[in-house]
């Protein structure tokens, strides 16, 4: 997304980077979970649209855990981008980067071809109606057998769920603080910059409710949908064009989590 439509600065990126490793609950199991859920073997072919792509750290795992694999990177923000073609260089041309509005329809042709649409705490820019024509976009333009997997914060639906989340989030967060360094300065960091949704709101982003947004990519054309892992608001949630196949060859949680973890480390 453009930094201006979207509020998101060059300082937002740097704090975010900064706050990563306790900001986001559980990351590496988030992203485990949309390499492990792709639905192809680990040598097949097949090429990958990520939006947001951020530090690049999912697009790397996806491309070490799956070596015919290609991704197109895209985000708005050029001190990620820039991370990102660091992370990325390795792969030669099997990893290309773009830069993107999310809210515009001019780039969603970039998916035409595409076999998985992948997107990480993204999408709750968009409005609800921006969402299900985003949903609508993907699954016009890539193939038969696509999906489209994403980790993004969801609406609860009662008072009591957001107070829950709010307080799962900081309790992940300040065990991730002192885990990570042996001490809670991280936490600290993250409480004094609002940074939990769940308790400072921020309009700027605009999540959906979990149901509404399985709703819409079922509708759009991916016909089977679910939720795979929820923790403190934060979802991982998807849908698939085609039925299952078969899972002969298919990469395992585990060695999902190990290579997201190389990436994190």
């Amino acid at each position: 997304m453009s930094q201006e439509q979207s509020g998101w600065t060059e300082v937002d990126s740097a704090l975010y980077r900064e706050l990563s490793a306790v900001a986001v609950p559980r990351r590496e199991e988030q992203l485990a979970a949309l390499v492990a859920l792709l639905p192809f073997g680990r040598d097949e072919v097949f090429g990958v649209v990520e939006l947001g792509c951020g530090e690049g750290v999912l697009a790397a795992a996806v491309l070490d855990a799956y070596p015919r694999a290609s991704v197109l990177a895209l985000d708005g923000s050029a001190s990620m981008l820039q991370e990102t073609s660091a992370r990325l260089q390795r792969f030669g041309g099997r990893a290309r980067l773009g830069e993107f509005d999310l809210a515009s329809p001019e780039w969603r042709g970039r998916m035409a071809g595409a076999d998985a649409v992948v997107s990480s705490l993204a999408i709750h820019h968009l409005s609800g109606e921006g969402k299900r024509r985003l949903f609508e976009d993907a699954a016009r333009e890539t193939t038969e057998r696509a999906a489209m997997l994403i980790v993004d914060v969801v609406e609860p639906a009662r008072d009591e769920a957001w107070r829950y989340h709010a307080d799962v989030y900081d309790m992940a967060a300040e065990l991730k603080s002192r885990d990570q360094t042996g001490s809670g300065d991280l936490y600290e960091r993250l409480v004094e910059e609002e940074w939990n949704f769940f308790r400072f709101p921020d309009p700027g982003e605009m999540p959906s409710p979990l149901f509404d947004q399985l709703a819409w990519l079922r509708d759009a054309g991916f016909g089977s949908v679910d939720c795979f892992w929820l923790l403190a608001g934060h979802a991982v949630y998807g849908g698939f064009k085609s039925g299952a196949e078969s899972m002969s060859d298919r990469i395992s949680y585990g060695e999902a989590l190990r290579a997201v973890c190389e990436q994190l480390a």
